[in-house]
C-alpha cells in the first residue's frame, strides 16, 4: 500500500517551513543523488550541496541556515537539523506502517498468560504459563516466550526471536530475529577424568526501556540474580553477552564482539565490531574500544579511548603503527649506516 504525505503534512510534523510546493507528495525516500518523483531526501552534509540544484526528488529537507547559491527545482522543507528530522520521519513512518494489531488464530497462548491493549501475536508464536505482555507489544510469528516472561508497552519481538523462561523485557525494546535471550550462561567444572560438570544457571535475563538487540545476538542466563542491559543499550547483529555480565545505559556494541562472564561495561561507551572483553573485568563509563581490539585488563579511568589486542592507550596505538609501517625502511638506513661504519673502520 502506497501511503503519501505532502510537504505540508511534513513540514507540521518537523515544525519546518516549506519553500516551494506545500502540496508536494512523496512516498518513498531516497539519497538526494539517486533523487526520483516522489521520492524524499534531506541535506546535512556539506559535501552533498551540489545535488540540491539537480535531484528530481519532490521534497528535500535542509538545515534552516542553508541558503542556495542557485535556483533549487525541489520543494524544499526548511528544519534545525536535517539529518535527524529525516530519522524522526522514518520512525514515524514505521510505526504507521507496522501498526499490526490483534492475535491470530494460529497462535498459541497459555490460559493464565496476560495482554494488554493493541497487542499483536502472530501465526505460531507460542506464549508460556503466567508471561505478562504490556500495551501495543508486537510478538511476531514463530516467536517463544517462555514463562514467567515479562514485556513492556510498545515493544517489537520480531519473526523467530527466543524468550527463555524468566527473562524480563522493559519498554519501546525491539529485539531482532534470531536473537536468543536466557539461554544457559557457559558455565562448566572441570572433572579429574577430563570430563565437565554443568552449573545450573538459575538467574534470568533483564533488559531495560529502549534497548536494542541485533539478529542472531545471544544474551545469557546467569547463574544467580541477573545478566543485565541496561536503559538505552543498542546491541547489533551477532554479539555474544555471557552470563551474570551487566552493561550500563546507553552503551552501543557492533557486530560480532562478546564480552564474557561477570564483567561490566559503564555507561555510554561505544564499543567496535569485533571486540573481545575478558571476563570479570570492568570498563569504565564513557570508554571507547576501536575494533578488533581485546581487553585483558580493566579500565578504570572514565572517557579512555583504546585499541589493539590487547587494547592499551588510543593515540599510542596509532603512533606504533606509523612505527611499524617504517620498520622497513629503518632496517634499510640501519643497514646503510653499518656498511658505512664498516668501510670506515677498514680504512
Amino acid at each position: 500500500m502506497k501511503v503519501e504525505f505532502t510537504a505540508a503534512q511534513i513540514a507540521a510534523l518537523l515544525g519546518g517551513k516549506v519553500e516551494g510546493d506545500p502540496e508536494a507528495k512523496v512516498w518513498n525516500v531516497a539519497r538526494i543523488e539517486d533523487g526520483a518523483p516522489g521520492m524524499l531526501s534531506f541535506l546535512s552534509n556539506p559535501k552533498y550541496i551540489p545535488f540540491i540544484y539537480d535531484t528530481l526528488s519532490s521534497i528535500v529537507l535542509v538545515n534552516e541556515d542553508f541558503e542556495p547559491t542557485q535556483q533549487v527545482k525541489t520543494t524544499m522543507i526548511k528544519v534545525k537539523n536535517a539529518y535527524e528530522s529525516f530519522a524522526q520521519l522514518l520512525a514515524i513512518y514505521q510505526e504507521y506502517t507496522n501498526n499490526k494489531v490483534g492475535i491470530s488464530e494460529n497462535s498459541f497462548i497459555s490460559s493464565d498468560a496476560e495482554y494488554g491493549e493493541g497487542c499483536y501475536i502472530g501465526d505460531f508464536a507460542f506464549v508460556g504459563e503466567r508471561v505478562k505482555i504490556g500495551n501495543n507489544v508486537k510478538i511476531y510469528p514463530l516467536s517463544y516466550v517462555g514463562d514467567d516472561v515479562v514485556v513492556g508497552d510498545n515493544t517489537v519481538v520480531y519473526p523467530g526471536v527466543k524468550l527463555y523462561a524468566m527473562t524480563h523485557v522493559g519498554k519501546n525494546c525491539i529485539i531482532h530475529s534470531g536473537a536468543v535471550l536466557g539461554a544457559d550462561g557457559f558455565g562448566f567444572v572441570p572433572q579429574p577424568d577430563g570430563t565437565f560438570k554443568k552449573i545450573p544457571q538459575i538467574g534470568n535475563v533483564f533488559i531495560g526501556d529502549d534497548v536494542e538487540i541485533g539478529a542472531n545476538t545471544t544474551i545469557d542466563r546467569s547463574t544467580m540474580e541477573s545478566t543485565k542491559i541496561h536503559n538505552g543499550v543498542k546491541l547489533d547483529n551477532l554479539i555474544q553477552i555471557a552470563h551474570n555480565v551487566e552493561i550500563g545505559e546507553n552503551t552501543a556494541m557492533a557486530a560480532q564482539s562478546g564480552v564474557a562472564g561477570s564483567a561490566h561495561v559503564g555507561k555510554n561507551c561505544i564499543i567496535a565490531g569485533q571486540v573481545g572483553i575478558s571476563g570479570h573485568l570492568t570498563v569504565a563509563d564513557h570508554t571507547t574500544i576501536g575494533p578488533q581490539s581485546g581487553l585483558t585488563k580493566g579500565v578504570s579511568e572514565p572517557g579512555k579511548s583504546i585499541m589493539g589486542a590487547p587494547a592499551y592507550d588510543y593515540s599510542k596505538y596509532m603512533k606504533d603503527i606509523v612505527r611499524q609501517r617504517n620498520i622497513e625502511k629503518l632496517e634499510e638506513r640501519i643497514a646503510e649506516l653499518e656498511k658505512k661504519l664498516s668501510e670506515l673502520l677498514s680504512k
